[in-house]
């Protein structure tokens, strides 16, 4: 991808876009949660085709319509996402904050073989919790609060 392919969708992404990081609860994990990080696109379905020309240039991640007349195109994963915002970062303007943070979490992320510690999600979760604020989030149910009693619950802290 070229240099100014990546200060225009950079500059899609603060405009039109969000870096997200969630605590999902999974009850078929052991520690109960997963930490879910996502990069979504949203136009309107009339600009559609440029959500398409937006996904051959990234190669990752899925378009859906949604019944509200907006199209989403939506990167979800640890190395997608993380291997996207290394490539947007240095453009990027409002969600630079952002950015940072989500390439910090993953960074401590467990790569290959190595397992999700309950001391290690619980501190990932706490920053994760720090997404709500930057991202004016008002819907965030599972916190690092909610996460910490679940392991303290299942005596994992």
């Amino acid at each position: 991808m070229t240099n100014k392919d990546s200060a225009y969708i950079a500059g899609f992404l603060d405009g039109d876009g969000c870096i997200m990081f969630q605590l999902v609860n999974r009850k078929d994990y052991l520690l109960g949660y997963q930490i879910r990080a996502s990069i979504v696109f949203y136009q309107n379905q009339q600009n559609s085709q440029f959500l398409a020309w937006l996904k051959r240039k990234l190669t990752y991640g899925y378009i859906r319509n949604r019944k509200d007349g907006i199209t989403e195109y939506t990167i979800v994963g640890t190395k997608p996402v993380g291997k996207i915002l290394k490539i947007l970062k240095p453009y990027l303007r409002l969600k630079k904050k952002q950015a940072t943070l989500a390439l910090k979490i993953l960074s401590q992320m467990p790569g290959s073989g190595r397992q999700m510690s309950p001391q290690l999600l619980l501190r990932l979760a706490l920053e994760v919790d720090k997404f709500a604020d930057l991202n004016y989030s008002r819907k965030r149910t599972n916190n690092s609060r909610k996460v910490e009693e679940f392991l303290k619950s299942r005596l994992l802290l």
